[in-house]
């Protein structure tokens, strides 16, 4: 089977795509499809951030990477689904998981894009901080893409008696932000992706501090602040 045939239909006609979803065609094979093809490209963007330090950090990272997503996808799957189902939602469960992985294959089409620009950072920088930063805000602007298009993908789903909820957006919206948090602090669980040069390689670090607080830190080293 055409995995990535079934990704490239999906990028160029989405409304179609979606259609199909909405209308239960196929789910098990364009979740499958989905599935692969992100994985692809987020264990290639996985290998180059994790290049900066050595190659079993390349390895760690390009299997943490897609582990990442997909965790974040499981953790915030379940208040999604009975929320909208005790709301009076119409869609199945593999609906709910085809449309998120609709939504994961996006970021990682950009990120993809994106992985010649981090590619080129890696080799011709050797300054750490402005690497991660620069990869953070990579990370921000296709999780950004890939919320947006679930956000309006979602939003129309059809509910008994096409009587839609008050106040959905504003809860749709609340879950946008949660799945956000979760996986942001689940990326820092599971740390290092890019590995610190001075450090000798680790699966994982110990937990400390939290995700936005090592932001800040980063952008004030690469300010010069610290």
């Amino acid at each position: 089977m055409n995995y990535f045939g079934i990704l490239v239909t999906f990028l160029r006609s989405r409304s179609q795509f979606l259609k199909e979803i909405h209308e239960g065609i196929k789910l098990e094979t364009k979740i499958f499809a989905l599935l692969i093809c992100s994985a692809v490209f987020l264990s290639i963007y996985g290998a180059i951030i994790g290049s900066s330090h050595s190659w079993l950090q390349m390895f760690s990272s390009a299997l943490k990477l897609p582990a990442l997503y997909l965790l974040t996808l499981l953790i915030c799957l379940p208040t999604l689904y009975f929320f909208d189902i005790v709301s009076g939602s119409k869609f199945s469960f593999l609906q709910y998981i085809a449309l998120l992985l609709a939504s994961l294959s996006m970021i990682s089409v950009m990120l993809f894009g994106f992985a010649p620009v981090s590619l080129f950072f890696r080799i011709s920088s050797n300054d750490y901080s402005f690497f991660m930063l620069l990869n953070i805000v990579i990370f921000a602007i296709t999780g950004f893409i890939g919320i947006q298009f679930f956000y309006h993908a979602i939003i129309n789903i059809p509910f008994q008696n096409d009587e839609i909820p008050k106040n959905r957006k504003k809860i749709l919206q609340g879950w946008l932000v949660l799945y956000a948090f979760v996986g942001s602090q689940l990326g820092w669980t599971l740390r290092p992706f890019f590995g610190d040069p001075g450090r000798p390689f680790a699966l994982f670090r110990d937990i400390e501090s939290n995700f936005y607080i090592q932001v800040i830190r980063i952008i004030g080293r690469v300010l010069g602040f610290n």
